[in-house]
């Protein structure tokens, strides 16, 4: 069979996607998987309101189902309620005509079995996990015939292992089925293809297909308008072939209206659906954005970070100079470059809950283009198998951190440099870890310092509003180089993912405060928990007041069972 390393890497993908896909959803009947909350929920709303509630504008039916499978994570933010009256959601219906056969299939079913034909129970969802990912298997064994057209089998293979074993790609199609980006990666891939058989053989069929294309593209994220530049800037990577582009274009000009007209069909479906909402055509969903001055921390920062969680895409970077010869030169780059100042200009540049940066993720198609060049070129030197080495450790990291993220170790939004270096390739983690979400200081070598308790306790004591301070004292003696260490097991029975373990050093007034979350990766919900932080005494104190508390930014109300606060200070 021709090229068949490459379509064994891809069923070799399909295999551990599905495996991916069968670990982590329940078909418990009580308590299934739903991957329709949150995010999910806002791009999906718009099929049950259509189909079964008939009602898009006062949303009556949300609640009870929010009641039932805890869809919309406490605040009803994916509407918001329009000056006429109406509910609008700020959420885009392109992902929701993507997944309407999806959905077809799961209320079918529902209805001839004993499931609620609800929108939420489990054939929807099956039907929803395993269809997405039905959607993004097929786009990877086209992926791989486009890639075959530049490049030889094994750099693609290579390329397509790497692309969606060592990035996030199999956190977001195989486990968040729910979110936008598995259902826009596949239209990357279908204008790939109509593009390239435009310019092959130029057809009124492949224009208007690539506009429909774009404009669906345009509904499911509006920042995914900019696929327009694959079409518009291929096949100009030289100027005789941006001629003979030109000429080309001039020769059919009637395909530009078809592209347009077909483009604005993509997005009439939205266009309808403010107006019969808001009674305007064009409806503000509150995007905001910091075009010129962008957070590089997204590619680079330790919170989510492209290149630190994913490194393997610093190549997808390093292969955009090697591009020169291709008709996709000009189109990729241009595209690969604006994608990502977009992406990195969002006002919530943490992405609300993210592993490494998602919202790259459904344009990788269009990187794999300059990654599998790279990749080649890699091929042809001494540095093929130490390249083929580290692919093979960047995938064992890449997975050993999906499982932490889904474990909630890698955390979605609150990453640093020092937490990590103590998880990294650990799940063996402990109180005095996961208390590097909160702070940066930690005393590992005790040998140089003294030791001694200021206060322990065993006493069972009730801890609420009222009751908040769990130790003080007055006047304590601190000398050079001087730490606290904070130990304690607390449970939580209202409060819990609102509040923190407070330690404060007062001199006259708060000259430092550390605190750390009560709700972590190790802790559990209505379970005694424990808990330990270090602070270190500023040098030039001598005598400090020191208060340990809750703080909680809703209400608290649980138990202290033990409390232990130690001090230590440099050996004279």
């Amino acid at each position: 069979m021709k090229n068949l390393i490459s379509f064994l890497a891809c069923v070799i993908i399909a295999c551990v996607f599905v495996q991916y896909r069968q670990s982590t959803i329940s078909t418990a009947k009580e308590s299934p998987t739903v991957f329709t909350t949150w995010d999910a929920f806002g791009y999906y709303m718009y099929l049950p309101s259509a189909f079964i509630y008939d009602d898009f504008t006062e949303l009556e039916w949300v609640q009870e189902m929010d009641e039932k499978y805890d869809l919309v994570g406490g605040d009803m933010y994916q509407s918001n309620k329009y000056t006429n009256g109406n509910y609008v959601n700020k959420y885009l219906g392109g992902v929701s005509l993507m997944q309407a056969p999806l959905f077809m299939v799961g209320h079918i079913v529902a209805l001839n079995t004993d499931y609620p034909a609800d929108g939420f129970s489990l054939p929807y969802q099956l039907s929803l996990g395993y269809g997405v990912l039905l959607y993004c298997m097929l786009a990877l064994f086209m992926l791989r015939k486009i890639l075959l057209r530049y490049f030889d089998d094994m750099a693609v293979a290579v390329s397509l292992i790497l692309m969606f074993l060592a990035t996030n790609l199999v956190q977001y199609i195989p486990i968040e089925a729910g979110q936008s980006h598995p259902y826009i990666f596949p239209l990357y891939v279908l204008v790939l293809y109509t593009t390239i058989k435009w310019h092959e053989r130029p057809k009124s069929i492949w224009a208007g297909l690539t506009g429909l294309i774009i404009g669906l593209a345009t509904i499911c994220r509006p920042t995914e308008a900019i696929m327009f530049l694959i079409p518009l800037l291929w096949a100009t990577h030289t100027k005789d072939e941006k001629s003979r582009k030109w000429a080309l274009v001039k020769e059919n000009r009637s395909h530009i209206i078809y592209a347009v007209l077909f483009g604005v069909i993509g997005i009439i479906p939205q266009l309808i659906y403010w107006k019969m909402t808001s009674g305007e055509l064009i409806y503000n969903v509150g995007s905001s954005w910091r075009f010129l001055t962008p957070f590089f921390r997204v590619l680079v920062g330790w919170e989510i970070g492209w290149f630190i969680y994913t490194p393997i895409t610093i190549f997808f970077i390093i292969g955009l100079f090697k591009i020169k010869k291709f008709p996709f030169k000009r189109s990729v780059i241009v595209f690969c470059l604006l994608n990502m100042w977009i992406v990195i200009s969002w006002a919530d540049w943490r992405y609300g809950a993210t592993y490494s940066t998602r919202a790259l993720v459904q344009s990788f198609p269009i990187f794999a283009l300059p990654f599998t060049a790279i990749i080649e070129r890699i091929n042809f030197t001494k540095w093929k198998y130490p390249f083929y080495a580290l692919g093979l450790y960047l995938i064992f990291v890449n997975l050993f951190q999906i499982e932490q993220y889904n474990d909630t170790i890698l955390h979605y939004r609150d990453m640093n440099r020092l937490y990590y270096s103590r998880i990294y390739l650990n799940n063996d983690v402990n109180s005095l870890d996961m208390s590097l979400l909160d702070t940066d200081e930690v005393l590992d070598d005790h040998s140089s310092h003294t030791e001694g308790v200021l206060h322990t306790s065993n006493e069972l004591i009730n801890v609420s509003m009222e009751n908040r301070l769990l130790w003080n004292e007055k006047a304590v003696t601190v000398a050079k180089d001087h730490w606290l260490r904070v130990d304690a097991e607390i449970k939580a029975d209202y409060g819990f993912t609102s509040s923190h373990l407070h330690c404060k050093i007062i001199s006259g007034k708060v000259i430092k405060e550390r605190k750390v979350r009560l709700f972590n990766a190790i802790s559990k919900p209505g379970d005694f928990n424990d808990y330990a932080f270090y602070v270190r005494v500023p040098d030039n104190m001598t005598k400090v007041d020191l208060e340990v508390f809750i703080g909680t930014l809703d209400n608290f109300v649980g138990q202290l069972r033990k409390i232990k606060v130690t001090h230590l200070s440099t050996k004279l």
